[in-house]
């Protein structure tokens, strides 16, 4: 490892899909969380533990996985570079029911 390297840089980006409520029984939004974690578990934890802080009451977590790359189109590209420097990126967006 050189100097300007970081033991996160080699491990994958893990993208965790689900659903968030701002209130108990409101109205669902989409979310995409991204994040650097040493497994699933961990993942999971730091996902819930920033959905928290962010407001939301509520969260239905589907899938996780680890990204296969970068995204080509935001704002999916800057949550994986934020992703990267050890932020949990949250992108949420409106749904169909």
């Amino acid at each position: 490892m050189n100097e300007t390297e970081s033991p996160d840089q080699d491990r994958a980006v893990t993208i965790i899909i689900g659903r968030v409520w701002r209130r108990k029984g409101g109205k669902s939004e989409g979310v995409h969380i991204m994040l650097i974690a040493p497994d699933d578990d961990s993942a999971v934890r730091r996902a819930l533990d920033s959905l928290a802080a962010e407001g939301y009451a509520e969260a239905e977590l589907d899938q996780i996985g680890d990204m296969e790359g970068e995204p080509d189109d935001e704002p999916h590209l800057s949550a994986y570079q934020g992703a990267l420097e050890g932020e949990v990126s949250i992108i949420t967006f409106d749904q169909a029911d």
